[in-house]
C-alpha cells in the first residue's frame, strides 16, 4: 500500500480542522475549537457560506479556549431508517464540555445543509466508557456509518491499549441518541493494533466507509495524555477489515511527492473518487495544534 501527497492547499479562516466529509458537490469540514460547519465546493474546494451549530460567545479569537471547547472531531454522513439523509457531528467525550453532538440533515436534491438539532451524548458516552481498558479516558476522533452499523473511533495516544473501534447498531443508536427509546444500543469493541514510528504508537484520527471499504487515518503524536497535544511524528492512511482484527491492518505513512515522510497531523479522511480498480484519491485535512488547516489531496494504491 502506498499512500502519497498530490497537492496541500491551506484553509484559512478555518481554526483546527478535525473532520471531513463529502456528500454530492459539497465538501463539509469542522474544527474542534470552532462553533461551525464549513462548507466548500468538492470540484475545487472553493469556500462557501458556513453554518453556524452553536451559539457561543468565546470565539472572538478565533478559536475557542481549549478548556471550554466542544471538541468536535468526528463527523459522518448517514441515512435513517426513515430515509433522511445528513450528517453527524460527535465530540470526543475526553471532558464534560466535549460531550455533544449534531444531527445536521442535508438536501438530496441540492445536498445543502441549514437546519441544526442538537444532541446530548452523555449517556452514550458513560456507556462506552464500560468498554474501556483500565487507566483509558474515552477520546473518540472519528466516526463512519454503514447501511446498518455506527463505527465509532477510540484514540488513545501513547499507548497501544486503546486503539478501539466501537461498533455499534446505527438504527438502535440513532434511536437513543433522537429521544425514541431510552434502552441504550450493544456496543461491541474491536481492537486493531497499529503502526509506529521511532516506536511511539499511532492512534485513530480519521474514518470513512467508501463502497463497502472502510478507510482510516491515524496519526503519531509523542504525548500520553487525552487532551494536551505532543510533537507529530507523522501519519498513515490504511484500510480496516472489522471482521479480521487479529490480523496484520494495511497501512501506508503518508509520503511528500518526492518520497520524504509528511509530518503533519492528519485529522480526517473522505474518498473523493476511485481512480482504477486499486487507486483512489482522497481528500485530508489536518490540523497543526496552533489553529492552522490544511486540505491535503493523496493517491493511495492499495
Amino acid at each position: 500500500m502506498h499512500a502519497t501527497i498530490l497537492r496541500q492547499l491551506d484553509l484559512p479562516n478555518l481554526p483546527s480542522a478535525s473532520g471531513v466529509e463529502i456528500v454530492g458537490d459539497t465538501v463539509y469540514i469542522i474544527g474542534d475549537d470552532s462553533p461551525y460547519l464549513y462548507r466548500f465546493s468538492a470540484a475545487d474546494l472553493k469556500p462557501g457560506e458556513p453554518l453556524t451549530l452553536f451559539e457561543t460567545a468565546h470565539f472572538s479569537s478565533g478559536r475557542i479556549e481549549k478548556a471550554i471547547k466542544a471538541d468536535l472531531e468526528s463527523m459522518t454522513v448517514l441515512t435513517t431508517a426513515t430515509g433522511e439523509t445528513g450528517l453527524l457531528v460527535l465530540g470526543s467525550g475526553a471532558t464534560a464540555a466535549r460531550e455533544n453532538g449534531f444531527w445536521v440533515p442535508v438536501s438530496t436534491s441540492n445536498h445543502s445543509a441549514a437546519t441544526v438539532y442538537p444532541i446530548a451524548l452523555s449517556g452514550l458516552y458513560a456507556h462506552l466508557r464500560k468498554s474501556l481498558p483500565t487507566g483509558v479516558t474515552l477520546n473518540l476522533e472519528a466516526v463512519a456509518a454503514t447501511a446498518t452499523e455506527l463505527l465509532l473511533f477510540q484514540r488513545t495516544v501513547g499507548s497501544t491499549a486503546g486503539n478501539l473501534v466501537f461498533q455499534l447498531p446505527l438504527a438502535a443508536t440513532l434511536d437513543y441518541l433522537q429521544h425514541r427509546t431510552t434502552t441504550l444500543p450493544t456496543v461491541q469493541p474491536i481492537r486493531f493494533q497499529l503502526p509506529t514510528i521511532n516506536g511511539k504508537p499511532s492512534g485513530f484520527s480519521g474514518a470513512c466507509v467508501y463502497e463497502k471499504e472502510l478507510f482510516v487515518t491515524a496519526s503519531v503524536e509523542d504525548t500520553t495524555d487525552a487532551v494536551l497535544d505532543g510533537e507529530v511524528l507523522g501519519s498513515f492512511v490504511g484500510l480496516l477489515d472489522l471482521k479480521q482484527a487479529d490480523k496484520p491492518v494495511s497501512f501506508a505513512q503518508l509520503q511528500l511527492p518526492d518520497n520524504q515522510p509528511y509530518h503533519g497531523k492528519v485529522e480526517s479522511v473522505a474518498v473523493r473518487r476511485r481512480i482504477a480498480a486499486n487507486r483512489y484519491e482522497l481528500l485530508l485535512v489536518t490540523d497543526d495544534d496552533q489553529g492552522g488547516s490544511t486540505a491535503v489531496l493523496v493517491e493511495v494504491a492499495v
